[in-house]
C-alpha cells in the first residue's frame, strides 16, 4: 500500500471516529445516550453469538455489512426511527450522501466495497443483508428494553418496529417474542411509574 492510501485510510479513521459520540434514540443502563458506535459494536457481537443459526449466510460478509451499516451516520448523525416514518423520502438518500463524502480519502477500492456493502444493507439484496436487517432491529429493541429511558419513552413503538425483516426465521422470530414480552413489561411498568 503507498504511503497516499495510508494517509487517506487515516483521515477516513479519523473521521469516522464520529460515530463515538453520535447519540442514537436508545439510552444505556448507566442512562447515557447510546452511540452509533455502541450499538453497531453490540449489533456485530449479535452477529458473533447468533451466526451459527444461519448456516446459509457468510459470516465475514455479515460482519462486514454490520460494521458499515451506519458509517454515514458520521456525518448525518442518527434519525430515530419514529422520525424516519415521519419522512417521506426515508433517510437512505441523506445517509448514503454522508457515507459517499465520508469514504474520499479512502483508495478507490476500499471505497467501492465499503459503498457496495452499504447498499447491500439498505436495499436488503442478500441474506446477509437481510440477516443483519433482522438483527439491527432486534438490537435496537434490546437497548430499549434494557436502558435507563427517560419518563415517557414510547416502548411500544419497538412492538411493530422493523418486524418485516425479524420475520420468516425461526431464531429470529424467538428473539422477537421475547423481545416484545420485555417491551410490553417495560411498557407497563412505565405508565404504571406516572
Amino acid at each position: 500500500m503507498k504511503d497516499t492510501d495510508l494517509h487517506g485510510i487515516l483521515e477516513f479513521l479519523r473521521a469516522a471516529e464520529a460515530l463515538k459520540t453520535a447519540t442514537r434514540s436508545g439510552w444505556t443502563t448507566a442512562g447515557q445516550p447510546e452511540s452509533v458506535a455502541e450499538h453497531t459494536w453490540r449489533l456485530s457481537l449479535m452477529a458473533l453469538v447468533l451466526h451459527a443459526g444461519f448456516p446459509e449466510v457468510d459470516f465475514a460478509r455479515l460482519i462486514k455489512i454490520c460494521i458499515v451499516h451506519d458509517l454515514g451516520e458520521a456525518i448525518g448523525g442518527d434519525v430515530p426511527a419514529p422520525e424516519q416514518a415521519l419522512r417521506p423520502e426515508g433517510k437512505a438518500a441523506d445517509e448514503r450522501r454522508d457515507l459517499l463524502q465520508l469514504l474520499v480519502p479512502l483508495p478507490p477500492a476500499q471505497r467501492d466495497e465499503i459503498t457496495a456493502l452499504w447498499d447491500e444493507y439498505e436495499n436488503a439484496s442478500t441474506p446477509e443483508a437481510r440477516l443483519v436487517k433482522g438483527l439491527d432491529k432486534l438490537e435496537t429493541i434490546l437497548q430499549h428494553t434494557q436502558g435507563a429511558n427517560p419518563p415517557g419513552f414510547d416502548y411500544r413503538f419497538n412492538l411493530s418496529y422493523g418486524r418485516r425483516y425479524t420475520e420468516g426465521h425461526p431464531l429470529l422470530e424467538a428473539l422477537r417474542g421475547i423481545l416484545d414480552e420485555e417491551t410490553e413489561r417495560r411498557a407497563r411498568e412505565g405508565e404504571a411509574a406516572r
